[in-house]
């Protein structure tokens, strides 16, 4: 009787842990589709944010050295999103 006890008490956590490792997968699921979603977005924003930055180097490339110095940063900006882009 006492054996029989033990075992139904196994069997009862058994599927317990089984369902919770169920629950984990689904769980860990849904967070892996939201970091691919974050990485998407964000690999967006790179690139618009490499174009405006290629974009505001040329204007002000042409103007004062204000200007020069800006779009000098500009294109580091943009280096560095290209940079970005391999760890995405």
């Amino acid at each position: 009787m006492r054996n029989e006890t033990l075992e139904k008490t196994s069997q009862d956590k058994i599927e317990q842990m089984k369902r919770r490792v169920e629950e984990l997968e689904v769980a860990l699921q849904n967070c892996e589709m939201r970091i691919e979603f974050i990485e998407a977005k964000v690999d967006n924003y790179l690139q618009t944010l490499a174009v405006q930055a290629d974009i505001l180097s040329v204007k002000y490339e042409l103007e004062s050295d204000r200007g020069q110095e800006l779009a000098s940063l500009l294109r580091k900006v943009k280096a560095l999103s290209v940079r970005a882009k391999p760890y995405m």
